[in-house]
């Protein structure tokens, strides 16, 4: 038996079942698993705001206009306008992506970063598998947000988007390390690796080509869940005033919220669409990672 068709073994589990398409496969799969459908759906929507909005709206009127009033929502204005006059529904359209971005390009570079460091320390195992564990309990020991406040605020005059970005991912990738690490050093001892090596498979074609496809269902989980934290991280940093002051992302739209004490004034309008927002972008993104999780998870699977 050869080792790709040992490898292949469990695919078995989602075989199509005879008489069926592939396409009727996977309606017949997403009908058995709304809450990724609903999550995708969700996260689907909040991805158009930003092209179907700004053709409906001018984003220009983001930007601080002080001479016009604050106004309350209405018609022309649903969202009404904020002390310095900006349209809050253009500030939410223009801010979102950006704030999409941040997590997207955190979870990313945080999740590259541990598959591998994850690969290396669980296959190769040893003194690499030694250092690269101990760096990241280590590291792990030490309070995030504490660690983030302080870089964050000690560039304060300077960050961006994108830099925002890899403040974050400088700390997203340990906790993926573990738990992929964890993953590869189970999967190393199974049949199908013994038998790619005795058919003379190298150690990087058995992880290109044995052990990352059959973890792909847990990485993808895996990066839904990094991008939640990513994004749960830029908001409450933006919320203290450290991000990008100049862009109007949804945690600065908070962070100027809670300045110029708009829950105070009463002026729901300002604090309460980009915490909708948030939250749904939160439930959303729960609802896929638990989606994707009856695919990795062999337990959720035949129970489905």
């Amino acid at each position: 038996m050869s080792a790709t068709t040992v490898a292949a073994a469990p695919a078995e589990i989602v075989a199509i079942p005879a008489g069926r398409t592939r396409r009727g496969s996977v309606l017949a799969y997403l009908s058995r698993n709304p809450q990724l459908v609903i999550g995708l759906a969700m996260l689907l929507a909040l991805l158009v705001v930003d092209p179907i909005g700004s053709r409906m709206i001018d984003v220009r009127r983001a930007e601080p206009l002080s001479e016009l009033p604050r106004l309350a929502p209405s018609w022309e204005l649903p969202l009404g306008t904020d002390d310095q006059g900006r349209n809050l529904l253009a500030v939410l359209v223009a801010g979102l992506p950006l704030t999409l971005k941040v997590g997207f390009l955190a979870g990313a570079i945080g999740l590259a970063i541990g598959i591998v460091l994850g690969f290396l320390a669980g296959y190769l195992g040893g003194p690499v598998d030694a250092v690269i564990r101990m760096a990241v309990d280590t590291l792990l020991t030490v309070p995030a947000l504490l660690v983030l406040i302080i870089i964050a605020a000690s560039i304060k005059g300077v960050i961006s988007v994108a830099t925002m970005a890899l403040v974050i991912a400088s700390l997203a990738w340990m906790y993926p390390t573990r738990t992929i690490r964890s993953q590869v050093l189970t999967m190393r001892e199974r049949p199908y690796i013994y038998v790619a090596r005795f058919n003379g498979m190298g150690e990087f074609q058995i992880i290109i080509r044995e052990i990352a496809p059959n973890l792909l269902p847990y990485l993808a989980a895996a990066f839904v869940s990094s991008v939640s934290s990513a994004v749960l991280a830029s908001v409450g940093l933006e919320a203290l005033g450290l991000g990008p002051q100049s862009e109007p992302t949804v945690g600065m739209t908070i962070y100027w919220s809670l300045h110029f004490n708009a829950l105070l004034r009463g002026m729901w309008w300002w604090w309460v669409p980009p915490i909708v927002v948030v939250v749904s972008l939160f439930v959303g993104l729960f609802l896929i990672s638990s989606g994707l999780d009856e695919i990795a998870n062999p337990r959720r699977r035949r129970r489905a």
